[in-house]
């Protein structure tokens, strides 16, 4: 898809603007003398408004410049403000980014967001609904991660990586009992050996 970078999108809007002002304020020249530039300002101003720095945003995350993305997307004005599609996208990198940085709080908060006001495809979809799984299973919520697992099994997937780490969380599911007991026999002692035995004390 065609995508502006946003400081050339920046330039332009007020290239537009002001170069109507200008054309429209100075004698011998009339409305449609300065048109195009009002014109201009006013479509590069309504994407940014309407599409904000989603779009970019998610090219660097595949590039894994993620502070850079981060910085990117906060570029956006207003995002409830946003085309609906857009919105649910903006709130799924941004739970994303807060994943990336092991903040789960947030993530979920946000992630919860974009699944709320429904996403475009069924892939963007499952990223939310297995991202949030997983958030859910590594806080023990597993009533939380069964729902997001059973939204996983409605939706169509394409993406083959996107296919196989469902199959991997499927394991998660499954192997769920022996997860939550090895966590309760761990839960405020110490770390177990290989062989299942702790470590005795040197008696003295």
């Amino acid at each position: 898809m065609f995508s502006i970078n946003i400081y050339l999108r920046f330039a332009l809007i007020a290239l537009g603007f002001i170069g109507g002002i200008i054309l429209t304020a100075l004698s011998g020249f009339g409305f449609w003398y300065a048109f195009p530039f009002w014109l201009l300002g006013i479509i590069m101003l309504g994407g940014y408004i309407m599409m904000g720095t989603v779009q970019s945003t998610s090219v660097l995350i595949q590039s894994m410049k993620f502070e850079e993305a981060e910085k990117r997307l906060d570029l956006t004005f207003k995002p409830d403000w946003l085309y609906k599609t857009y919105k649910a996208l903006y709130y799924l990198l941004k739970g994303s980014l807060a994943m990336n940085s092991k903040d789960h709080e947030a993530a979920e908060k946000y992630l919860e967001i974009a699944q709320s006001i429904d996403l475009p495809s069924d892939d963007e979809k499952a990223m939310v609904a297995l991202q949030l799984a997983s958030i859910h299973a590594n806080r023990g919520k597993w009533q939380a991660a069964q729902l997001q697992h059973r939204t996983l099994k409605n939706l169509k997937v394409k993406t083959p990586q996107l296919k196989e780490q469902i199959s991997e969380f499927d394991k998660v599911m499954k192997n769920r009992g022996s997860i939550k007991q090895a966590r309760g026999m761990n839960k405020g002692g110490m770390p177990l050996k290989p062989g299942g035995k702790r470590r005795r004390p040197k008696m003295r």
